[in-house]
């Protein structure tokens, strides 16, 4: 499960709204809202969306390192 946190954080660090994001990733905005919220697990497919909206890796936003960049 995503690191929920750093989903928020990461959106919040660019002055997006939930609904901007939820735009990109042709979702709802209230779906967004549960995937920060944890109150539903983010699909692989979305969470590499979210990732490569923001060009930090999935390891990161999964919580196993805390460096964002991508290793290739």
């Amino acid at each position: 499960m995503p690191n929920i946190e750093r989903i928020r954080l990461l959106r919040e660090e660019r002055a997006l709204s939930q609904k901007q994001i939820a735009n990109h990733l042709s979702i709802t905005q209230r779906t967004y809202s549960r995937y920060e919220n944890g109150d539903r697990a983010v699909p692989i497919d979305i969470l590499i969306d979210i990732s490569n909206f923001h060009g930090v890796s999935v390891d990161y936003m999964l919580g196993l390192t805390n460096n964002p960049k991508r290793n290739y």
